[in-house]
């Protein structure tokens, strides 16, 4: 019997069609269709987010202690800043497994919450990515307001093409900037609707936090909250897909994708960029 032979198919848009602005952001058919994939897939998500929550509590708590203690750092802006940039490195080549999370679901594969860990071997390139983002925004937001908020989105999706495209953090800066300027307006048109789910979340418990009724509102925001989270993850998986692409290999099982996925990205590696993982630190 003939081996079978690995198929790699590219499902959505592609990177070269990406920078010429040829794609299309449907505003509604995004958001319905992420949806759908939430009520479908959301568990994966919150705890592989409750998971990061944790780890993230736990490194705040002990780099604050290095420091003196987390009163002693709320007091002093520069350690915050510098809690919060450890906090950041440390957390987010976990995130970027939520993030691949989505990209999973809108290509229809189930994930499960370990793959927070499937993407570990980018993480030096993913939390660098991360820095260099919160930076960017950051001077845009003291800047004009504006400005921090094309550049939120315009760099949304830094993280997965760092993951997908294994590409530098450099690269998928310029190329996300690239490719999403064409469709600021449909982009900026679905965050806004995520933007206000979360106001509509949290304005209860403003109303009602000196009120008995505190703890009841607290309980709606997180079962609201169970199904926001996974919702932006999965719209950020489908705009990446309509965007750039995604690569499948179509004879891989479902639960080992992320090794498919890795294995596509090393031998498309010298094709991106000519970098190797390890900078890999």
């Amino acid at each position: 019997m003939l081996p079978e032979k690995n198929i790699i198919v590219s499902i959505g848009g592609s990177v070269e069609r990406a920078v010429k602005g040829e794609y299309s952001i449907d505003v509604k058919a995004v958001l319905s269709e992420a949806w759908q994939q939430t009520v479908k897939s959301r568990m994966s998500i919150n705890l592989a987010l409750f998971l990061v929550l944790i780890f993230g509590m736990m490194v705040s708590f002990i780099a604050s202690s290095f420091f003196g203690g987390i009163e002693l750092v709320i007091k002093d802006p520069e350690l915050l800043q510098l809690i919060n940039v450890i906090v950041t490195i440390a957390v987010w080549p976990f995130i970027a497994g939520i993030e691949m999370m989505g990209v999973y679901h809108a290509v229809n594969k189930p994930t499960q919450s370990k793959m927070v860990l499937s993407f570990l071997h980018r993480g030096s390139w993913v939390a660098l990515s991360a820095l260099l983002t919160s930076l960017l925004i950051s001077i845009g937001f003291q800047l004009l307001i504006v400005p921090g908020v094309l550049l939120a989105v315009l760099l949304s999706l830094t993280v997965p093409l760092v993951v997908e495209k294994k590409l530098t953090p450099v690269q998928a800066i310029v190329l996300s900037v690239k490719a999403l300027r064409f469709k600021v307006v449909p982009l900026l048109s679905i965050y806004v609707v995520l933007f206000m789910a979360l106001i509509f979340l949290i304005l209860p418990i403003a109303l009602l936090i000196e009120s008995s009724l505190a703890p009841l509102a607290i309980m709606v925001f997180l079962f609201g909250f169970s199904y926001l989270a996974p919702w932006y993850y999965n719209v950020k998986g489908v705009l990446y897909r309509e965007i750039f692409g995604v690569y499948v290999d179509e004879n891989t099982s479902e639960i080992d994708l992320a090794d498919a996925v890795n294995k596509n990205s090393a031998n498309k590696d010298t094709e991106h960029n000519g970098s190797d993982d390890t900078f890999s630190a």
